[in-house]
């Protein structure tokens, strides 16, 4: 296939957003339609993480978005190594559960 023959794809994005939003910290929830996706930032000198971003997506987005996510994963280890998940941080190991963050997410319990 030639370059002719691949499909074009063009996007907009605003300034604002184009900026990004630095994100260390991602809780994912899902019912039985929809994923969500809050992406949050856990700095040093605050008392717990703050959600910067929401994302909401359909269960085949999530998993597009998985696969695609998947694929660039491999193609950024195989440019730059492996990334090492023990090594940048020996002391969290996998995942956490949401819980961990108290009954309504933000660290606190409902009474």
């Amino acid at each position: 296939m030639d370059n002719n023959d691949k499909k074009s794809f063009g996007v907009d994005i605003k300034p604002e957003v184009a900026k990004g939003v630095y994100s260390n910290l991602a809780l994912i929830t899902h019912s039985h339609s929809e994923f969500i996706v809050d992406f949050g930032a856990s700095l040093p000198g605050f008392q717990k993480p703050e959600i910067v971003s929401r994302i909401v997506m359909t269960p085949y987005h999530a998993k597009r978005f998985l696969m695609a996510l998947q694929d660039n994963m491999i193609k950024y280890e195989s440019a730059f190594g492996d990334v090492d998940l023990e090594a940048a941080n020996p002391r969290q190991k996998g995942t956490f559960n949401f819980n961990d963050f108290g009954k309504n997410g933000n660290g606190e319990n409902k009474s």
